[in-house]
């Protein structure tokens, strides 16, 4: 399948990458250096529960669907 211009991203573990961005962005303070952001990230993933990944994982059939549908335009989810 050609990869639409304006898609999503359909690939479930960005959606994770991004779920753990907007975790470490919110945390107070943030971290400052690298160990304390190596120490945060894996803070934070080890608190993601598997559920939310899995969902992540079954949505994409209908993700995709809708992609197709909108001709790879914005879709609403």
């Amino acid at each position: 399948m050609d990869w639409p211009t304006y898609s999503p991203d359909l690939n479930p573990i960005e959606h994770v990458w991004d779920m753990l961005g907007r975790r470490i962005a919110a945390r107070q303070p943030p971290p400052i250096c690298l160990p304390e952001l190596r120490r945060a990230l894996l803070d934070e993933w080890c608190t993601i529960v598997q559920d939310q990944i899995d969902n992540l994982v079954l949505s994409m059939p209908r993700h995709c669907k809708a992609c197709i549908a909108s001709s790879g335009r914005h879709t609403p989810y």
